[in-house]
C-alpha cells in the first residue's frame, strides 16, 4: 500500500517544472498520500539540512503551475555516485548513493517521482540497482532530445521565446542592413533551432544533423544581396559542426559534471561570414534565456498530464519506469527507452523538407528550393556591398 512519496526536480531547469510538482502533489494528497518534495534534486537527502526534504501541501503548491523555474530547486552537479565530498582540504568524487537510499527509506518514501532529462533518468536506473524501491521518472528538457518519449515539456516554451527573439532581430538586422548568427540550445540535436528558425523566417539553419559548409552559407547570403535583400538572419544549434569539424565547447565535462558546455559556434560562424562576404555580421547567443519564463499552454497542459500519469501509475502498477508521451497517449516504459540513444532531427523529417520546400538554407549539399541559382547575378541586379575590412 502506498503511503508516501516524494518528488524532486534535478538538472537543467525547464518551464513546466512546477506544473509537474503541482500535480504530482494535488493528484497524490486526492489519494491519501502524504508528498515530499526533495530540494534541489539529492542535495537535500545528501547534505544534512532540516530544511532538505519539505511537506507538500494544497498550500504550498497552489497558484505555481504558471510559473517558471521549481519551487524545489535543482541542479546538475549533484550526482549521488560521484558527489563533492570535502577530503583533506579538497573536494573528491564519492559515492554516496547508499545514504540516498537510506534516507528515502527512514522517510518512508514509497514511491519516488523523479523529474529531469537524461542524466536524471540515468541516476533513477542506477539507484533502482542499488536497491531503491520504485522511482517513476518523468521526462524533462528543452532540448526535446530523450528517445523514449515524442515530445519533453519546456520544449515549446524554448522554442517560443527563440521565436521571438528571432522576430526582434530582423528588424534591427534589416535597419542596419547586416546578418545576424542567432545561437540556440539543443545541445547535440536541432529540434530548437530548427523550429524556431522556420517560424522566425530564418533564411539559413544550422543543425547538428547536417554539418554545415560554411561557403554553402555565404551564398545564401550573396544570394540575398543580389536580390536587394541586404540583411539575413542565421539561426544555429549550439551542437552544430562544419563539415569535417568538431563541436565548440566553452568549458569540457569534469569529474563533477558529465556533460562539457557547449558555446561559442554562433561567434565562429559571424567571423566568418563577415571574412568571406564582407557583410557586417553580430552573433547573439540566447543561452538561458530559454529556460526561463512561464510557461506556454502546451507545455503546461503536458506538464499537468504527465504528473497526474506519474502518480496513476504508482498506484495502479508495481514496476519502475519512464512517463513517455507516444502518439496521443502517455505510456510507462522502460526507464532505459529514454537514455539509449539521442533524439535527434530525421533527416526526413517534414519540418526540414517544409524548410527545404521555403527555401531555408541548411548549410548541406542540397540546394533550396525556389532558388534556381545561388552562382553570382547578371550585371543588372544590385551589386554587393562589401564593407571596409572585408574582402576585395
Amino acid at each position: 500500500m502506498i503511503r508516501r512519496i516524494a518528488v524532486n526536480t534535478g538538472g537543467g531547469d525547464a518551464p513546466g517544472l512546477n506544473a509537474v510538482i503541482r500535480a504530482v502533489a494535488i493528484s497524490g494528497m486526492s489519494r491519501g498520500w502524504e508528498v515530499l518534495g526533495i530540494r534541489y534534486g539529492y542535495r537535500g537527502l545528501i547534505e544534512d539540512d532540516p530544511a532538505g526534504v519539505v511537506s507538500l501541501d494544497r498550500n504550498s503548491v497552489r497558484g505555481i503551475h504558471h510559473l517558471g523555474g521549481t519551487i524545489l530547486g535543482s541542479t546538475n552537479r549533484g550526482d549521488p555516485f560521484r558527489y563533492p565530498v570535502m577530503k583533506d582540504g579538497q573536494l573528491v568524487p564519492t559515492d554516496v548513493s547508499s545514504k540516498v537510499i537510506r534516507r528515502l527509506d527512514e522517510l518512508g518514501v514509497d514511491a519516488l517521482v523523479a523529474i529531469g532529462g537524461d542524466g536524471s533518468i540515468k541516476l533513477s536506473a542506477k539507484l533502482l540497482e542499488r536497491g531503491l524501491r520504485r522511482v517513476i521518472a518523468v521526462p524533462k528538457t528543452i532540448d526535446n532530445d530523450l528517445s523514449g518519449t515524442d515530445q519533453t515539456f519546456g520544449f515549446d516554451t524554448a522554442v517560443a521565446t527563440a521565436t521571438d527573439a528571432i522576430d526582434k532581430l530582423h528588424t534591427t538586422a534589416q535597419a542596419h542592413e547586416r546578418v545576424m548568427v542567432v545561437e540556440v540550445m539543443g545541445r547535440h540535436a536541432g529540434w530548437i533551432a530548427l523550429y524556431s528558425g522556420i517560424a522566425g523566417g530564418a533564411d539559413v539553419v544550422l543543425i547538428p544533423e547536417l554539418p554545415f559548409d560554411i561557403e554553402r552559407v555565404c551564398d545564401k547570403i550573396r544570394w540575398r544581396e543580389a536580390m536587394n535583400r541586404r540583411f539575413a538572419i542565421v539561426v544555429v544549434a549550439e551542437g552544430a559542426t562544419q563539415v569535417g569539424g568538431a563541436a565548440v565547447f566553452k568549458e569540457g565535462a569534469g569529474q563533477f559534471k558529465e556533460h562539457g558546455q557547449l558555446g561559442g559556434i554562433a561567434e565562429r560562424i559571424a567571423h566568418e561570414i563577415q571574412l568571406r562576404t564582407g557583410k557586417e555580421t553580430r552573433s547573439i547567443v540566447l543561452g538561458h534565456l530559454q529556460r526561463g519564463g512561464s510557461p506556454v499552454m502546451t507545455d503546461r497542459v503536458l506538464s499537468l498530464r504527465l504528473g497526474c500519469a506519474a502518480t496513476r501509475f504508482i498506484a495502479d502498477t508495481n514496476t519502475s519506469g519512464l512517463v513517455a508521451v507516444r502518439g496521443n497517449t502517455i505510456q510507462l516504459v522502460p526507464m532505459s527507452e529514454g537514455t539509449d540513444r539521442i533524439r535527434t532531427v530525421p533527416l526526413d523529417s517534414d519540418v526540414l523538407l517544409t524548410g527545404r520546400q521555403l527555401g531555408v538554407c541548411f548549410g548541406d549539399e542540397q540546394p533550396e528550393s525556389f532558388e534556381p541559382s545561388l552562382t553570382p547575378p547578371p550585371p543588372s541586379l544590385p551589386p554587393y556591398r562589401v564593407f571596409k575590412g572585408g574582402p576585395a
